[in-house]
């Protein structure tokens, strides 16, 4: 071989031929949005710990010739021996998001985190949580109208919960083909709720509900805060056993926190653990958004979708938290219906920060975690539901 020959191949296998010299737009759009993405999570701090993970995933799975991923290998039927044999790193990676074993892992990590003892001092907080749910089904339905299967409607609705682990738990069994535009869209709108919720806030709320203080809520027990998940655990994985790995996850997390004899434990799994896993899942995630299969109608539909579902979810938790301010003769502030989100606790800190806005004195973080954290069960539920319902 002479040296115009070895130049020639290292050309046709570089990078750069790929891009310009087979014309692949495709992947120089998604190596754009890959930069852009970055400086979301890097200079404006969009949830970075996962932004800048995804990011980074979908610009290495858009390098021409990189074979670090492969989708043809993620079809109905999956030979796990043939991507152990012939799959890239994210291949590998990816296996545990096809698996369903990183967002359980983070649910484990997220429950270590959690404090329940808002929710278990005032249960009405489970209300303000389930009414929070309705984006998720109004998404559904407005995804079947637009063409989308059930499967993939209900993977698009869940979006509304503002839970990224939740939303690719469903998504990968139930659309695959979707899990990229889909985590892409959870993680982006759980990182703008401070911009989301507040013009909501303020325009189904009157200036009268948005000064109430609300009194502080009653001490919890530690028996009580060790019963909470295993209670939650058994009713209600007995009633949707779908939504074991999930739910069981939250609570086994939390339970390794409050029972006080597991310290250690606890503290890897949100510390060790969680940082581990993210990298894996946010990496592998965003590599699944390839160019030619990313780039298409059905994105832009998700990203409207989910906007909307998330926007319909604020508004649900607004408008029972306005019911049960009428119903509790101006005791509850509505405010905090809106962290009924699944974002903790960044909605309860959007629901303080607005209420102390129009009343210095008011401190509605600790009375808002209650949703928010009822958020996080109710999400899981609705995920849970939505797979026995599709996924059989």
């Amino acid at each position: 071989m002479n040296l115009g020959e070895i130049l020639v191949n290292l050309w046709e296998t570089s990078g750069l031929y790929g891009l310009f010299g087979k014309l692949d737009w495709q992947s120089a759009v998604m190596i754009g949005i890959a930069c852009v993405l970055l400086y979301l999570g890097i200079v404006k701090q969009y949830e970075p710990l996962l932004m800048v993970g995804i990011a980074f995933g979908i610009l290495l799975t858009n390098i021409p010739f990189g074979d670090i991923y492969h989708p043809e290998f993620w079809g109905t039927d999956i030979d796990y021996l043939k991507v152990l044999h012939d799959g890239g790193l994210v291949d590998m990676l990816y296996m545990g998001v096809k698996l369903g074993i990183y967002p359980s892992l983070i649910f484990i990590g997220v429950g270590a985190m959690t404090d329940f003892g808002p929710l278990i001092s005032n249960p009405k907080s489970l209300i303000l949580g389930a009414a929070a749910q309705l984006g998720i089904f109004s998404a559904f339905l407005f995804a079947i109208v637009l063409g989308f299967t059930g499967p993939q409607a209900a993977s698009i609705g869940i979006i509304g919960g503002a839970d990224g682990p939740t939303a690719i738990w469903l998504t990968k069994t139930l659309a695959p083909e979707l899990l990229a535009p889909i985590a892409i869209a959870a993680y982006s709108y759980m990182a703008l709720i401070p911009m989301i919720q507040p013009p909501f806030m303020k325009l189904l709320t009157t200036r009268k509900e948005r000064v109430i203080k609300m009194d502080q809520t009653r001490p919890v027990s530690k028996t009580e805060k060790i019963c909470f998940p295993i209670i939650i655990t058994i009713v209600t994985c007995l009633i949707i056993p779908s939504v074991t790995p999930l739910l069981g996850c939250l609570m086994f997390g939390n339970l390794l926190t409050e029972c006080g004899v597991t310290k250690r434990l606890s503290s890897t799994v949100q510390n060790e653990l969680m940082n581990i896993v993210t990298v894996f899942l946010s990496v592998s995630v965003g590599a699944t958004a390839v160019g030619e299969r990313f780039l298409s109608l059905e994105t832009i539909y998700i990203v409207i979708l989910g906007l909307a579902a998330f926007s319909l979810s604020t508004v649900g938790g607004l408008l029972i938290g306005k019911l049960m301010c009428l119903l509790s003769r101006g005791k509850i502030n509505p405010l905090i219906g809106s962290a009924g989100v699944s974002a903790v606790p960044m909605a309860a800190r959007v629901s303080q920060n607005v209420g102390a806005k129009y009343n210095p004195t008011n401190f509605l973080l600790m009375h808002a975690m209650g949703p928010n954290v009822a958020g996080v069960i109710g999400s899981a539920v609705a995920a849970g539901f939505l797979l026995a319902v599709f996924g059989r």
